[in-house]
């Protein structure tokens, strides 16, 4: 399967020694269940010509926010505004997840609670086929400030926590989205955390490396990517 990658920010170039840029921890998730990833640099204006040059589409992080007053972000936003209207397959992940919503008409704001940071914990609420196997809840790594406020009117929230309540979302059949990030591992996580203890604060950075030990539902992940872009 050709995905197309939208690289709408990268990795910290300081800690990209550990594991490398989005495309690099995608690539080593999916390429093994058998997706090619077709890199599409949106932030320096390279866009498709069409949506159907792939089969599908991930939305990669970034560090900026949705609503940063960059040109090539309202180009962004009709792009995927074009992608459900076509209904070819999406996949958002944490800013990814977040234009989605913004595209829509839903709101994208800073959390009162500030950072949430670590292996966090999401409760299945709505199931779809291609969640397999089904769960009921998973645990990923966040890393997030920015979260979705409020749903477009067409969304179902599927993924839910105690920190983010709209933390993962389906609009039809053929696009969903997750706040948190199945490509990053621990020691990436790691080095981040400990090059952010004044951005995030010192208490928050501390607890959330703490959690980096926990056991990982990144497989998982990628199998319900891999089954979602599956052809029907």
């Amino acid at each position: 399967m050709r995905i197309g990658l939208m690289m709408v920010g990268h990795v910290d170039p300081k800690s990209q020694h550990i594991a490398g840029d989005y495309p690099e921890l995608f690539g080593s998730l999916l390429e093994p269940l058998g997706i090619e990833l077709v890199r599409y640099d949106l932030d320096e204006g390279r866009f498709p010509d069409d949506v159907g040059e792939c089969e599908g589409w991930i939305c990669s992080p970034s560090r900026m926010s949705t609503y940063d007053p960059v040109p090539w972000l309202a180009d962004a936003e009709e792009l995927l505004r074009r992608i459900i209207a076509t209904e070819t397959p999406y996949v958002g992940i944490c800013f990814g997840h977040q234009l989605l919503a913004q595209a829509l008409g839903g709101t994208v704001q800073k959390s009162p609670d500030g950072w949430g940071v670590g292996v966090r914990d999401y409760e299945v609420v709505a199931t779809r086929p291609w969640m397999t196997p089904a769960v009921e809840r998973f645990s990923l790594i966040g890393s997030h400030q920015d979260q979705v406020m409020q749903l477009p009117s067409e969304a179902e929230l599927l993924f839910t926590s105690d920190y983010c309540p709209n933390g993962g979302f389906a609009v039809g059949e053929r696009a969903w989205t997750v706040q948190v990030h199945p490509e990053f591992i621990p020691p990436l996580a790691d080095h981040l955390l400990a090059g952010r203890m004044e951005l995030i604060g010192p208490e928050k950075v501390i607890a959330a490396r703490a959690t980096l030990d926990r056991p990982l539902d990144r497989q998982l992940i990628a199998q319900w990517i891999k089954e979602f872009f599956a052809p029907v």
